[in-house]
């Protein structure tokens, strides 16, 4: 079993790179999807957030009311660490559950865990290789303005939240260069999924 561990800042092009993985046909497991699901209604992590915050941030239907409890992550000391204890555990329970059932299903699979907080929550799976997507600040700045309509404020606050580039980049064992066109990034997606696979 080939574990890829793809990592990126926000609006680098990760979604991008992680879609192209899967038409080479990877395995791709979401982080944001998994954690997604740990906080389901009536989950045990739910009630953990529901304890620490307030009813305040689970809804009418009895899910997580993420923009209130961005709200208070965003803004409260010590509120990110807090939440991140509650759901980094389950999320790497849940991964670890989800690579075992690939696995068995699939023994010689190639599985791509898309992680953007790899860093930041130091993740530590047996990965083969480790891929970060780079684009610089100020073009994942750029695109979080044009392309997804934040603020300047809140783009700025979103990117000052997460690990450096020199963090990522300092984990990478390969680099997919996304700082350019949609092509150019598929391009060399391409590359380095054809030297892990050739590798491995």
């Amino acid at each position: 079993m080939t574990l890829i561990g793809l990592t990126g800042g926000i609006a680098a092009g990760k979604s991008t790179v992680a879609e192209r993985f899967r038409e080479h046909g990877a395995h791709v497991l979401d982080a944001d999807q998994q954690a997604r699901d740990v906080v389901a209604p009536g989950s045990p992590a739910l009630e953990q957030i529901r304890a620490r915050f307030g009813d305040g941030v689970i809804d009418g239907a009895g899910g997580l009311n993420r923009a209130k409890l961005g709200s208070i992550v965003f803004t409260e000391d010590g509120a990110r660490s807090d939440l991140e204890g509650i759901t980094h555990p389950a999320i790497r329970q849940l991964t670890q559950d989800r690579i075992a059932e690939i696995r068995e299903r699939d023994p010689g699979a190639v599985i791509v865990y898309d992680v953007p907080l790899l860093v930041e929550a130091n993740v530590r799976l047996p990965f083969t290789a480790v891929v970060v997507v780079h684009a610089a600040a100020r073009e994942r700045l750029r695109r979080l303005v044009e392309l997804r309509g934040m603020s300047a404020e809140e783009a700025e606050r979103r990117i000052e939240s997460q690990a450096t580039d020199e963090e990522r980049l300092a984990v990478a064992d390969y680099v997919v260069d996304a700082d350019g066109s949609l092509e150019a990034t598929i391009r060399d997606a391409d590359r380095v999924w054809r030297e892990i696979t050739a590798s491995t």
